[in-house]
């Protein structure tokens, strides 16, 4: 097995052991109780009965979100540059502003890249809930060889980045439009998943 899709696997089975660890932390409704679409986490939000949470959007308590990028633009040429990223990404919303996600992509240069992050998202207007900011930060692998000195703090192969981006959803449907770094800008479209 590759060492790409070896990593890929090891990240997956971490998020499914975490999904798993996080849903015996929550605790069992009550029997004669009626089911909600909203999670347990979102129980304390809905008995306040003033959080925009509340809305039928599916994507205000949707768990997971899948995203892929559709445009790159860095900020200074370079023939060696890759402008399709190929990136695949899955997020995990563990409440409505705190997340969690794993991307597999191809870095600046080609080379497949790995990014393991956590995040939150801030929905800074009332009346405008269907956009947002993400912040996210994590480790990303995969500058390796001559391209190792272009992102800081590669020195062994990971190193730590902040990723803000900007976003706004349509039903389950999300784009965002992110910054990476002082490298460049992406163009992604995802959709929420119950």
């Amino acid at each position: 097995m590759s060492r790409p899709i070896a990593r890929l696997c090891a990240l997956a089975a971490l998020a499914v052991s975490s999904i798993a660890f996080a849903q015996t932390l929550t605790p069992a409704p009550d029997e004669g109780s009626q089911p909600t679409h909203a999670a347990p986490l979102f129980s304390s939000l809905e008995a306040s009965g003033v959080s925009p949470w509340e809305a039928p959007e599916p994507w205000r308590t949707d768990r997971f979100y899948l995203e892929t990028s559709l445009y790159t633009r860095h900020f200074h040429y370079d023939p060696a540059h890759n402008n399709r990223q190929n990136l695949i990404l899955g997020e995990w919303n563990i409440t409505q502003e705190w997340l969690a996600g794993a991307a597999l992509f191809k870095n600046s240069f080609s080379q497949t890249s790995q990014y393991v992050y956590g995040g939150y998202r801030l929905r800074p207007f009332e009346n405008m809930q269907p956009l947002y900011i993400k912040l996210s930060a994590g480790l990303v692998h995969g500058y390796t060889g001559q391209y190792q000195g272009k992102i800081p703090f590669n020195g062994a192969g990971i190193a730590p980045v902040v990723v803000p981006s900007v976003g706004y959803c349509l039903n389950r449907f999300c784009a965002e439009f992110v910054v990476f770094g002082a490298s460049g800008t992406l163009v992604t479209l995802g959709v929420t998943l119950p």
